[in-house]
């Protein structure tokens, strides 16, 4: 449970981060922010003096002004999100990325060069272009959408409990 995901809201009730339950837990200890809804699981964190309920979201007390981001860094873990996990080729489960244009050809690390791949196809294609192999993409690549207040949702698979909050930005 300690390893467990809350949704931490900004006091304007907009998604803000992802943390720990331990991280969310602490914040509610010190008073820096407080439970919107308890986790599904129904568990609890227990000391000698204390019982507190699990979050699956939490709400901080004062508003943080979060600088906008104009370019979201690329991760690997970013794309295989983006693409939802499916061959850019084939459309079986991806777990690699591949450069449609590749690096030893002049293709950059960017968002718009990377696609989520299946290993048989990653090493079918190995350095090829796709016109090449005679091959065709599913997706068309380009960086990660934004809700409108700026924030990402990306990096972690979203709870059923968050849905009332990410559907405000969206």
């Amino acid at each position: 449970m300690v390893t467990s995901r809350v949704l931490l809201l900004n006091a304007t009730f907009e998604p803000l981060a992802v943390v720990t339950a331990k991280r969310a837990v602490l914040l509610m200890l010190s008073g820096k922010a407080e439970l919107v809804q308890a986790a599904l699981e129904g568990g609890a964190f227990r000391s000698e003096n204390l019982t507190i309920t699990a979050p699956s979201v939490m709400r901080l007390s004062r508003y943080v002004r979060v600088p906008y981001r104009a370019t979201t860094p690329m991760t690997r873990s970013g794309v295989l999100r983006r693409d939802g996990k499916v061959c850019a080729y084939c459309g079986k489960r991806a777990d690699t990325i591949d450069h449609v244009v590749p690096r030893s050809r002049g293709g950059k690390h960017t968002w718009e060069n990377c696609v989520a791949a299946c290993r048989p196809c990653n090493s079918r294609k190995a350095d090829r272009l796709l016109t090449e192999l005679g091959w065709a993409m599913r997706v068309n690549p380009g960086p990660p959408r934004r809700g409108r207040s700026g924030v990402l949702l990306l990096t972690v698979e979203p709870h059923p409990t968050w849905e009332p909050w990410l559907e405000m930005v969206a």
